[in-house]
């Protein structure tokens, strides 16, 4: 068996200008990696010239160990890039134990604040930015303008493109002001599809004038703010280009983001080892595309591995030398990269320390944030939700409260995070144990009419109870209750109404 040598140690081919390609491709990647510690193999890549890492939920333990991996990272790696996908909401990495701290975009869309919006960014933004943290893989930019999309869904502002848009700058200009750089995603508009590109290649078959009305109207915001990058999706827009995704179309990213659009920041792909990117090609020709297409830093994905990084170090540098990536563009990639990282600096690891002693981590920034992060409390939150006729009548009843959660699956941009009320209150029911005479609340998310949600519904029903049904997602009908989002703020908010108590 072959032994894996290091970026630093391993050699490809002899002379200088195979080590100056090598440095060049590193200069263009974020990987990501296993396990709570940071391994010698990215300590080694970061001497070798790599440009930034990305932090995943599975790398988060406790916020002291975070802290501490932050630390070390900044301590080897002053100035480089450290990113994370922390939207609030649903998608969170920092509170991956325990839920955000934050509604989420559709909450703060169904409000229709932009000052408290910016706050929640704000928030975020200083959290981040205490850690060492400078690169925000959000906000989420996308119309979701398809009810039953499987991966957007509440990690939109909402349907209407107008306010996804405002919504949209006004995030970017809250986590900036806190010193992080913005991703505004999933470019050209992931909201109008019904495949997780996680998991398969979505098309979205839109008419160019449906998209330029619709999908382009929140990007065009981005650009009107100058936020910092812009994250490709993995989707094939037919009336845009009918043969490449967006992420490997030079089509979409230099013709139609650049030059027609005006970005000028960093355009970042969405992480290269979904199978919407990289299932017929694997993940080093993905990146050779990527970059081919116009791409500036390459998101490798959560895995990455020694192997895999030297492996699509060797992809772009035989690329190069074939004459198949132009050394402009490498070369182009690298500065913009370089560039975003000055426009961005990070706190070092005595800073990072220093807030920890200060209190400022593991919980919102709240003091001098636009609007007040503090006026976004329970009851403002419970504003944003649906409540029906019938639900109303529910919550004015008298009979105690047992609230059932049905467990439900995520997907992959959410993972395994605590949700609903069961991440509230160790006060939920299972469903043979409702006491006699209670009047239930049946939790759920994605409640699609084949969910299992209905089937327990239908039996408490049948014994007695008066029962509504609750939506912590997007709604797609039926819900009695929909609260747009599953945060553990939002499901404080819900258990609260439920309860009758003040969140």
């Amino acid at each position: 068996m072959d032994t894996i040598q290091s970026p630093a140690t391993q050699s490809f081919a002899t002379g200088p200008a195979r080590d100056d390609l090598r440095r060049l491709a590193a200069g263009t990647l974020m990987p990501g990696f296993t396990g709570i510690a940071v391994p010698v193999w990215i300590l080694e890549a970061y001497d070798a010239g790599l440009a930034a890492v990305c932090l995943y939920g599975t790398n988060v333990a406790s916020p002291v160990q975070l802290r501490e991996l932050c630390a070390g990272l900044r301590a080897h790696s002053p100035n480089t890039l450290i990113a994370v996908d922390e939207e609030g909401g649903d998608v969170t990495r920092l509170h991956y134990l325990t839920g955000s701290t934050q509604p989420g975009n559709a909450v703060l869309g169904r409000l229709d604040d932009v000052e408290l919006t910016a706050a929640s960014a704000s928030a975020i933004g200083h959290e981040l930015a205490g850690l060492g943290i400078n690169v925000n893989l959000a906000p989420n930019a996308d119309v979701n303008s398809a009810p039953d999309n499987p991966v957007i869904g509440v990690r939109s502002f909402g349907a209407e493109p107008d306010l996804v848009a405002r919504h949209t700058a006004a995030w970017i200009r809250g986590l900036e002001d806190a010193g992080v750089a913005s991703c505004a995603k999933h470019f050209p508009g992931h909201g109008d599809t019904t495949t997780d590109s996680h998991l398969a290649l979505p098309r979205v078959t839109a008419d160019a004038a449906t998209l330029d009305a619709r999908e382009l109207v929140p990007f065009r915001a981005l650009v009107a703010a100058r936020g910092a990058t812009v994250m490709t999706s993995h989707i094939l827009v037919e009336a845009l280009d009918p043969d490449h995704p967006a992420t490997f179309s030079s089509r979409i990213l230099q013709d139609l983001l650049r030059r027609d659009m005006g970005f000028d920041g960093v355009i970042i792909t969405d992480a290269l080892d979904m199978a919407g990117a990289s299932a017929q090609t694997g993940i080093p020709e993905a990146a050779v595309r990527a970059l081919m297409a116009g791409a500036d830093l390459l998101c490798l994905g959560s895995e990455t591995g020694p192997a895999l990084f030297e492996q699509t170090l060797t992809a772009i540098a035989d690329a190069v030398e074939e004459g198949r990536l132009p050394m402009e563009r490498l070369a182009d990639a690298v500065a913009r990269t370089a560039a975003l990282s000055a426009r961005f600096p990070a706190a070092g690891a005595a800073e990072i320390q220093e807030a920890a002693i200060r209190g400022q981590l593991g919980k919102p920034q709240r003091s001098g944030v636009p609007g007040d992060a503090n006026a976004l409390d329970g009851e403002r939150i419970a504003e944003a939700f649906e409540v029906s006729e019938a639900a109303q009548r529910w919550l004015a009843r008298e009979e105690p409260v047992a609230i059932v959660q049905v467990e439900t699956g995520s997907n992959f941009a959410v993972g395994r995070v605590p949700w609903g009320p069961a991440a509230t209150t160790s006060a939920v029911f299972r469903e043979g144990e409702v006491p006699d005479g209670a009047r239930v609340a049946v939790v759920g998310r994605g409640l699609d009419a084949e969910h299992p949600l209905w089937t327990v519904f239908a039996r408490l029903r049948a014994e007695g109870h008066a029962v509504i049904a609750v939506e912590c997602g997007w709604p797609r009908g039926g819900a009695d209750i929909v609260t747009y989002g599953a945060s553990l703020t939002v499901s404080q908010a819900l258990t609260a109404l439920l309860n009758g108590t003040k969140a």
